[in-house]
């Protein structure tokens, strides 16, 4: 990311992945505003807008929100994320 000093060439780097793993930054904000895929990994005590009875957002339709279930728990947010890179097509 030291190439990119604003959020225009933030954008311009996420446009050439095909998924953005991230916790709640700028990044993931941007990576869903442009439409790319974005897996947000989200603490337990979870900001209002994630919503926590859903696991999509409605701000951002290619969103997808991996939460934690005990608080400080990473290990199995990970360990899903892992399962569903699995998953995914090749």
């Amino acid at each position: 990311m030291r190439e990119a000093n604003d959020f225009a060439e933030t954008a311009g780097l996420i446009a050439n992945l095909d998924l953005v793993i991230s916790v709640d930054t700028a990044v993931a904000h941007v990576a869903a505003a442009i439409g790319k895929p974005v897996w947000l990994l989200d603490r337990f005590d979870a900001c209002w807008r994630w919503l926590t009875e859903r696991r999509d957002s409605p701000w951002y339709p290619g969103l997808r929100i991996y939460r934690q279930k005990r608080p400080g728990d990473w290990d199995a947010v990970l360990a899903e994320v892992v399962d569903d890179l699995g998953n995914l097509p090749r």
